[in-house]
């Protein structure tokens, strides 16, 4: 943008105008009222039956995977786990919005857009447990999820490190001129990362075709948004660099998926940066590492289960004639005894042989990691009773 004299001149004041967040809040669209039905007036979006059911068999399998997982790592049967329970809506309803060529750039809490697009219960357990048939062969965190063959790319430890290379990532898709966008995820407290702003200007100043999708669930990880930031959110924020924002309300799967939609068609169309920020809950732990009774009470837990996303949905699913209370009860419990029994096969496999911890990166092994393999070759065989046979396949 260059700089217009005129503009400068016509907009100037003569005392100091001071312009506070509060008075111009972003509001936030909903469509869809806790009892599933929408509110008067609302623009409720064309969702075909095949569709929102698609949605909805995603959303109550991340229910259930979720539930069974954190049970598992009590167990010791993995090592540990993020749920994504109470913001299905918010992840699931923006992946359906997007085409399955459409790149997926996740934090930690998007197992439901990973299911959405096929990931199988196989392929959850074998990342999770990290065994020989592991897309990642072993040598990524649980839940650290990853596939070419999905659009999905792998999931990273350190947070907001997506945000700048979806902008990235996206530029390159503007620059092949095909018609395919960048979905970034990532939670509030991700947004107070330096990576955050670099990435979301750099996005707005090549006007890049991502759409930045902020689940804010209220905390990072301990901390509460009050305690984050003073500013009206992270919509805000989207405005301050630029871009076309939007705040929904995250457990209305209706308004989620409307504003997807449409945030992709300007991503796409107009080649530029969307920002959505879906209000929601995080209704578990942040992980298997943390207690949450530490930092908040259970009547504010009580109050955000009314508003549950996946029984919002279900009872507007229930309104149109889609679904039924029974087809609810076996759906339920075929996800559970598959989650179950995938879990009990895959545990059985062995972890990937040693040799892949040093291939695939470089395309001829560099000298030094071919020295620590063979030390840790060395190793292993002076003291084969100190590990199980399965790990000693070298």
């Amino acid at each position: 943008m260059k700089l217009d004299n005129k503009k400068l001149d016509d907009n100037k004041v003569h005392r100091p105008a001071f312009i506070a967040g509060g008075q111009l809040p972003i509001p936030t669209l909903q469509i869809m009222k806790a009892d599933g039905t929408p509110y008067a007036g609302a623009a409720v979006p064309p969702l075909d039956r095949d569709l929102a059911l698609k949605i909805y068999h995603s959303m109550i399998y991340i229910r259930v995977l979720d539930e069974r997982m954190v049970a598992a790592q009590r167990q010791g049967r993995l090592s540990f786990y993020l749920t994504c329970t109470g913001e299905e809506a918010a992840v699931i309803g923006t992946a359906a919005a997007c085409r399955a060529d459409d790149m997926i750039m996740g934090q930690y809490r998007e197992q439901g857009a990973l299911r959405f697009r096929g990931f199988t219960t196989q392929q959850f357990m074998d990342q999770m447990l990290s065994n020989e048939s592991d897309l990642g062969k072993g040598r990524q965190m649980p839940i650290h999820y990853g596939t070419r063959a999905l659009n999905y790319m792998t999931i990273s430890s350190p947070l907001a490190t997506q945000i700048p290379q979806a902008a990235g990532y996206a530029y390159g898709q503007k620059l092949q001129g095909n018609d395919t966008c960048t979905l970034c995820y990532f939670g509030e407290g991700a947004a107070s990362e330096g990576d955050f702003h670099a990435g979301v200007n750099m996005a707005a100043v090549l006007k890049a075709p991502v759409i930045f999708v902020c689940r804010n669930n209220g905390y990072a990880i301990s901390t509460p948004t009050e305690e984050q930031f003073a500013g009206d959110g992270i919509a805000s924020r989207g405005v301050g660099y630029g871009m076309q924002t939007i705040r929904v309300d995250g457990n209305d799967l209706l308004a989620v998926y409307a504003a997807a939609v449409e945030a992709r068609r300007i991503a796409v169309e107009n080649s530029e940066p969307v920002l959505i920020e879906t209000m929601s809950y995080r209704l578990g732990a942040h992980s298997t590492s943390d207690d949450p009774s530490g930092y908040r009470s259970r009547e504010e837990e009580d109050k955000w289960r009314e508003r549950d996303p996946i029984v919002r949905m279900k009872k507007w699913l229930l309104q149109q004639q889609w679904w039924s209370e029974e087809e609810d009860r076996q759906n339920l419990e075929a996800y559970r005894k598959e989650v179950l029994d995938t879990l009990k096969r895959q545990e059985k496999l062995p972890p990937p042989p040693l040799p892949q911890l040093i291939t695939d990166v470089y395309d001829q092994v560099p000298a030094h990691l071919q020295q620590q393999y063979d030390d840790l070759q060395q190793h292993v065989q002076k003291y084969p009773d100190r590990y199980s046979a399965a790990s000693r396949r070298l």
